[in-house]
């Protein structure tokens, strides 16, 4: 007997595709409405912990709204998975305690001024394979985060991390490359930057 650990099941409820041997916590709770097939698929040896929350709502108010996850992910507990904008996760992730994945929000800057009222804003979401979301960790809509990417724990990702990439931080930014790999050419690395700033710091006091 595994003690903390989901049993195998073959089905839950709101799961249109569940695949082999995957374990589900029997608090797992999915939110949808409306008919359509396919909208929440998971494949082989899938594991989803205690108290995590998936949304879909309405299911056919775009046909972008889904849930897709790969073969092997983990998704421990406390994890909330928005696929109303579209969430596409890959095989081997490992998505942390309480870490939220957030494809859609509210149109702040328009209509009215009760924010409830205005239009759900969606984009997709991608975790590529291997990819590691840390716990608290909190990814915006239309992120994608790259094969074997890491966000820290805590960290508020509000734009793209390249494969291999290490991000942290609120806002998050890129911290450093895995494995040596080479930082990507249209990002500048944080430590260099933040000697650049301090060369300019020197320069301007020998000039004053």
């Amino acid at each position: 007997m595994l003690l903390g650990v989901p049993d195998f099941t073959q089905s839950h409820a709101g799961v249109d595709v569940l695949g082999a041997d995957c374990r589900i916590d029997p608090t797992v709770s999915v939110m949808r409405f409306g008919q359509r097939a396919g909208v929440l698929c998971l494949a082989d040896g899938v594991s989803l912990y205690a108290h995590t929350r998936l949304v879909l709502g309405d299911v056919v108010a775009d046909p972008c709204v889904g849930i897709r996850i790969g073969a092997r992910t983990i998704v421990n507990v406390g994890g909330y998975l928005s696929g109303e904008g579209g969430l596409e996760i890959g095989e081997d992730v490992l998505i942390g305690p309480h870490a939220k994945l957030l494809s859609a929000g509210h149109a702040i800057d328009e209509g009215d001024a009760i924010i409830a009222r205005n239009r759900i804003t969606r984009a997709k979401i991608t975790i590529e394979d291997g990819a590691w979301i840390g716990a608290g960790a909190i990814v915006l809509e239309g992120v994608t985060i790259g094969r074997g990417a890491v966000v820290a724990a805590g960290a508020l990702v509000r734009q793209d991390v390249p494969a291999g990439m290490v991000a942290a931080g609120m806002p998050a930014r890129l911290v450093r490359a895995r494995r040596g790999e080479a930082w990507p050419q249209h990002h500048q690395p944080e430590q260099a930057a933040t000697g650049l700033r301090r060369v300019w710091s020197v320069v301007k006091g020998i000039w004053r």
